[in-house]
């Protein structure tokens, strides 16, 4: 009798813990459906990220006595020892990972975030732009801040050969998957499920992806190739990619495959590192092409005007990526432009 009232006790206990694994399974998968629900009610689809996400010292408000930024609350997230080197007068010093926190000083002023090259940054205007803050990216980076500067452009403006980059082919249709991402953050109101993912994405230092690793094993990720149709013949793409610019939104997340890593290109890195950092705050493991295709076909780029290809070339005709502006030192000194 003894031990048939233990197994009683071990066959209750069993469905309840299965119980429990299968509730715990759906609070995961509801907060996906929280998150995407509240963010597409309160504009934070991708496009809404993307507009104007992104400005050029050439269209900055620029003092040309001191070369300050008064329009803008500057975030300079590179490391301590370059922003000693030289940075934007009166920008701020701080982490990737603490620009929400520095944000709130900003006392309402729009919000410019400066990185290297332009491709972090972008990544940090994506976790204060669905944090609610006006913020942009400096186009380029403190490499198209001042010569001084630009050897991080200058070395990743190439050409590349690999049997697969291809040049021939349709984009294929895209996929539809019925499953989705599970988010795990414990947390049932929306507002905080989207809080809670967005410093999350701010933590993740492995959201780069190089040129190298992706043309050696594309098979290895699920492809997004963020560009119009016409660059899409013009210059060809990734091996197994697929064209998804016009229908990248959350409606459209059923045909991204939340099994595989998602890697994102586009011409500079810049765009889709905004890209990657909005899929990612919604549990897909993505990653962003470093230096886009500007580290593949760049001679193309430049020299193209399909889709005003120049303009997204480092250093093409009206990019923005020669602009000469002074900055300061550690010491408070004066590095005054190229003459």
């Amino acid at each position: 009798m003894k031990n048939l009232w233990k197994l009683l006790m071990v066959a209750v206990l069993a469905l309840g813990l299965a119980g429990c694994k299968e509730d715990a399974v759906e609070v995961q998968q509801a907060e996906f459906d929280l998150l995407t629900t509240y963010m597409k009610a309160n504009n934070l689809d991708l496009t809404n990220l993307t507009g104007s996400f992104v400005v050029a010292g050439s269209g900055i408000n620029v003092n040309t006595t001191d070369f300050s930024v008064p329009d803008y609350y500057v975030m300079d997230i590179r490391s301590k020892a370059d922003y000693d080197l030289g940075h934007v007068k009166n920008a701020v010093n701080v982490t990737l990972a603490n620009v929400l926190e520095e944000a709130a000083k900003a006392g309402g002023k729009k919000i410019l975030v400066v990185c290297y090259t332009g491709q972090t940054a972008s990544r940090a205007v994506a976790a204060l732009k669905l944090m609610g803050y006006d913020a942009k990216s400096l186009k380029w980076g403190m490499s198209a801040w001042h010569a001084d500067f630009a050897g991080k452009w200058n070395s990743n403006a190439v050409d590349f050969a690999s049997p697969n980059w291809v040049t021939t082919g349709a984009a294929p249709a895209m996929p539809t998957f019925t499953t989705f991402p599970t988010l795990t953050t414990g947390q049932t109101d929306p507002a905080k499920i989207l809080e809670a993912r967005v410093k999350a994405m701010l933590l993740n230092t492995a959201w780069l992806e190089t040129r190298d690793n992706a043309l050696a094993n594309p098979a290895n990720y699920f492809i997004l190739n963020y560009w119009p149709q016409v660059s899409w013949d013009a210059f060809g793409h990734i091996n197994g990619a697929y064209r998804f610019m016009e229908d990248l939104k959350i409606d459209n997340l059923k045909n991204i495959d939340p099994a595989k890593t998602c890697l994102v290109y586009c011409y500079t890195g810049q765009t889709s590192s905004i890209t990657a950092a909005w899929l990612e705050v919604m549990g897909y493991n993505t990653k962003s092409l470093g230096f886009g295709s500007n580290r593949i076909v760049y001679t193309q780029l430049k020299g193209s005007d399909v889709d005003k290809a120049k303009t997204k070339a480092w250093k093409g005709e009206g990019s923005g990526s020669a602009v000469n502006f002074g900055y300061y030192d550690a010491a408070g000194a004066l590095h005054a432009p190229v003459k």
